[in-house]
């Protein structure tokens, strides 16, 4: 059921500490944490403490924890340094985009240029 825990899911068990991660921030509603397979020299991906399998259903059932999940992007720029120089927030929502891990999920990504269009 969404917004419960889901026992399959990686990001719900680095949530509950069953696996563990290189947290970067962590409040009541979201955890910031670093990407094991970083593209860029600052890769932190910020995810809601509660279980839905992308971004737009988060939005739709919850949408001030999707609120906290952008806000706390800023908040992971700032702590990194990188909020002066720019930085790219990423929400991937489908196999097809790229999401690998179906836990709503942002990735913050800066320390270098960007092209656009992205790949």
């Amino acid at each position: 059921m969404a917004g419960e825990p889901q026992a399959d899911c990686l990001f719900c068990k680095i949530v509950t500490g069953e696996v563990p991660a290189d947290v970067v921030r962590d409040t009541a509603t979201t955890l910031a944490f670093r990407d094991i397979n970083p593209q860029a020299p600052t890769h932190v991906l910020v995810i809601p403490k509660v279980h839905h399998p992308d971004a737009a259903s988060l939005a739709a059932a919850e949408p001030g924890v999707a609120a906290d999940v952008l806000r706390e992007a800023g908040e992971v720029a700032k702590v990194e340094g990188i909020d002066g120089s720019g930085y790219r927030i990423i929400l991937n929502t489908g196999s097809g985009a790229g999401q690998t891990v179906f836990h709503a999920h942002a990735h913050v990504l800066g320390g270098r240029g960007f092209n656009w269009p992205p790949g």
